[in-house]
């Protein structure tokens, strides 16, 4: 098994290089994705080409162990490649299965055994296709399971879960309504950020993160003016990509710590809750990473050089609070039906999420994670 993914870009036609029509392909995506014309037309000319599949196009969004038992009573018995073509949540529940179908036994207690915390050891092989610019979930070794009965999420991870290949086809995510893009979007931008910020980064990840930032911050108010730019698109996706290796060398900590209760229990869209959470933990964290958030300052198309170290942190924390409100964001929990006598139970849940908090460049107590959810709570 190659667990060293070939990244292919420039549409989705790119898909013929990957895939064999002597392997039963089990493609996997939801109910807007299939609709897509480039979508219904790979799947016609599959079919026409005499490739043998079997589709399941109902994925759900922000999917539970209770979506993936659902979804294990409906897979075929034989299947040789796994073709994911969707967002985060299509692509993690692709790679997933493609490691069920590696294992010698039963598919159910395969899942559960891995949500305890065993570790997958084989995949079959995985072609995933990325619709979103946000979620990078094509370039890391995770799946994102909630777990809703705990008001939170799991990280099943290991290395076999990187794919054999991605193709990266902008022309898929021009659909994708404008608050959707800028969500998604900010969600690249917090893989990346978290990345470059946390306690386990180091200079492989910081790399990959560097070049995200570049081509995120050069690229992200373009695509709400020009949403059918596909060389614009182009570049998001690869800073997606580029967020999903940082998150493999390196990882994530306060905002998706914060972030994984308010999906996990209130179904609050990922890349929405992330969106969030972002300026609050730069504001939080920012005293302690001056130097790192200074060179993310300098990646800024207007960045004034001359400022110094400690400016430029704190600037680029007031343009990130300027670029969530001027994509349409919302900026307070209570737009999104958070009040605040649900804010204890969301610390609690969040103080659960070790994996994340001990990535964090601070330490945080339960009463701070109270404090960053109040500071966005009236």
């Amino acid at each position: 098994m190659n667990i060293f993914t070939t990244v292919i870009s420039g549409g989705i036609e790119q898909m013929y290089q990957v895939l064999s029509n002597e392997q039963h392909l089990l493609i996997m995506t939801d109910s807007n994705v299939i609709k897509l014309d480039k979508v219904q037309s790979l799947v016609s000319s599959l079919e026409k080409q005499g490739y043998q599949y079997t589709l399941i196009s109902d994925l759900p969004a922000e999917p539970t162990n209770h979506d993936v038992e659902n979804l294990i009573d409906k897979l075929p018995a034989e299947v040789g490649v796994v073709v994911g073509i969707g967002g985060g949540s299509v692509l993690d529940i692709s790679k997933l299965i493609s490691v069920l179908y590696a294992s010698n036994t039963d598919y159910l207690d395969n899942f559960n055994r891995l949500l305890e915390g065993e570790k997958p050891a084989a995949r079959i092989p995985l072609v995933l296709v990325p619709t979103t610019a946000g979620t990078g979930a094509e370039a890391t070794p995770n799946s994102i399971i909630a777990l809703p009965e705990k008001a939170t999420k799991v990280g099943i991870i290991s290395p076999v879960m990187l794919p054999d290949y991605v193709v990266l086809a902008p022309e898929l995510t021009t659909s994708m309504p404008p608050h959707i893009t800028a969500s998604t979007g900010i969600d690249a931008l917090c893989h990346l950020i978290e990345c470059y910020t946390a306690s386990v980064a180091n200079p492989v990840g910081d790399n990959y993160a560097l070049i995200g930032m570049q081509k995120f911050f050069s690229n992200i108010e373009q695509v709400i003016e020009k949403p059918h730019d596909l060389m614009v698109r182009l570049n998001l996706l690869w800073a997606s990509y580029y967020g999903g290796a940082s998150i493999s060398h390196s990882g994530t900590h306060l905002v998706h710590a914060l972030s994984y209760p308010l999906g996990g229990k209130y179904k609050i869209p990922h890349g929405l809750a992330n969106s969030l959470l972002l300026v609050p933990v730069m504001k939080h964290i920012y005293s302690h990473c001056e130097e790192k958030l200074a060179n993310v300052y300098r990646l800024l198309p207007a960045a004034d050089h001359s400022l110094s170290e400690s400016a430029m942190a704190a600037e680029l924390v007031k343009y990130l609070e300027l670029l969530v409100m001027k994509l349409g964001l919302p900026t307070r929990l209570n737009a999104i039906g958070i009040e605040k006598h649900q804010l204890p139970e969301l610390a609690e849940s969040a103080m659960q999420v070790t994996r994340l908090l001990n990535h964090s460049p601070v330490k945080v107590s339960q009463q701070d994670v109270l404090e960053l959810y109040q500071s966005i709570t009236d």
